[in-house]
């Protein structure tokens, strides 16, 4: 399988990490995040739940060190060569951290001042005490922000990228839309959603599909377990459409019957926060004025105790457990933002005291015009 940009654009992020490197006085980078070695080679599994290091030296070179069962994964998604491709064994009493240590030694890297990505489920805590544990002489400092900063900016083929999973996203709710009505059961509608992405040519999303009708509509996490839907009841989803492992989150709160007086002043209230959030992101701007356009909307109706405190946050590459693209839209977030970024609005309304929940949200992506809403479905309420 190829990799899914071309070599130039793989040579153009190596270059710009490489720079970025520099600027910090960094001779090496320990890279852990699965996202980090997808956006720099391609390289795509779930083998970062063992332990995996892809080492860029100040050069530009990359080599990766991980296990068997990830020897071919590497030559078949990546640009990486067999010669940039070492194997650690499964062994009783086994550290990879010694055998990465013995790679810095080949690389010229012994001693030296070195980034480290720590901030990703690609190193846990064991395994981050047994690198620090092995890579004594080495000087390591913190640099889980450095490749992500990178990747905020996205190029225009990582756009189409982000694009292709919102259509996926839309498919995946015009598929809801036919199968929600009473008496079908929530893994129906699961069965529904997952399987357009596919039949689409996307991929898994990074976090499960979230779905929760009646009492469990008030929640945005996943849980185990199947519920029929009642001829008078409420659906939230959550979902994302993935096209090679880039994201674009989408979020709708259904009704199932007719909707109330109290759901209908929520929705509402949803839409124009949807709306103020989108004409507060502009380039230069602070992504805390997003946050603040939602406060301000949702407090303005009465509904402080029902919105939560972030409304959204950055789109990309996201592998499991969860899709976000740190960091959030939260109150007084300083990151400013940019042309080529991509965001998901969440307007998420959550009354425990009714027992009601009016969820609305999409992607979008922030160009030098303006923002683009990625989503062909209107913000209208749903009864079903």
């Amino acid at each position: 399988m190829p990799v899914h940009f071309s070599l130039d654009e793989y040579r153009t992020r190596v270059a710009r990490t490489v720079k970025a490197m520099a600027a910090a006085d960094l001779d090496g980078l320990l890279i852990f995040a699965p996202e980090s070695q997808y956006w720099l080679c391609g390289y795509d599994t779930f083998g970062f739940a063992m332990f995996q290091c892809l080492v860029l030296s100040g050069d530009g070179d990359l080599h990766l060190l991980t296990r068997a069962p990830d020897l071919r994964q590497a030559q078949q998604t990546s640009t990486l060569s067999d010669a940039q491709i070492q194997i650690w064994r499964d062994l009783e009493g086994v550290r990879p951290a010694d055998q990465l240590q013995d790679l810095l030694a080949e690389l010229g890297l012994t001693g030296k001042r070195l980034g480290i990505e720590t901030k990703t489920p690609g190193l846990t805590a064991y395994n981050g005490d047994m690198v620090r544990d092995a890579l004594k002489t080495e000087r390591l400092v913190e640099a889980s922000d450095l490749i992500a900063g990178l990747r905020r900016v996205k190029s225009p083929a990582e756009l189409d990228c982000i694009r292709r999973a919102a259509a996926l996203s839309d498919d995946a709710l015009d598929a809801a839309l036919a199968a929600t009505r009473a008496g079908v059961s929530e893994g129906d509608i699961l069965a529904d959603m997952q399987g357009a992405v596919f039949r689409g040519g996307g991929d898994y999303a990074g976090n499960e599909f979230i779905i929760g009708s009646g009492e469990a509509a008030l929640l945005c996490r996943y849980q185990s377990g199947r519920r029929v839907l009642d001829p008078q009841d409420q659906l939230t989803l959550e979902w994302s459409g993935a096209w090679r492992r880039y994201h674009a989150a989408m979020m709708r709160t259904l009704v199932i019957g007719k909707a109330n007086d109290i759901q209908r002043r929520m929705h509402d209230a949803a839409v124009e926060a949807l709306e103020a959030c989108e004409a507060a992101i502009k380039p230069g701007a602070p992504m805390g004025d997003v946050f603040d356009a939602h406060a301000r909307v949702f407090d303005a109706h009465g509904l402080t105790h029902a919105r939560l405190n972030a409304c959204g946050y950055g789109m990309g590459i996201a592998y499991n457990p969860i899709w976000v693209e740190f960091p959030m839209f939260y109150e007084g977030n300083p990151m400013i933002m940019e042309p080529g970024n991509a965001f998901f609005l969440h307007m998420i309304l959550m009354d425990s005291e009714n027992g009601l929940a009016m969820c609305w949200g999409h992607s979008t992506i922030l160009s030098p015009t303006g923002v683009e809403r990625l989503s062909k479905h209107t913000l209208d309420l749903v009864e079903l």
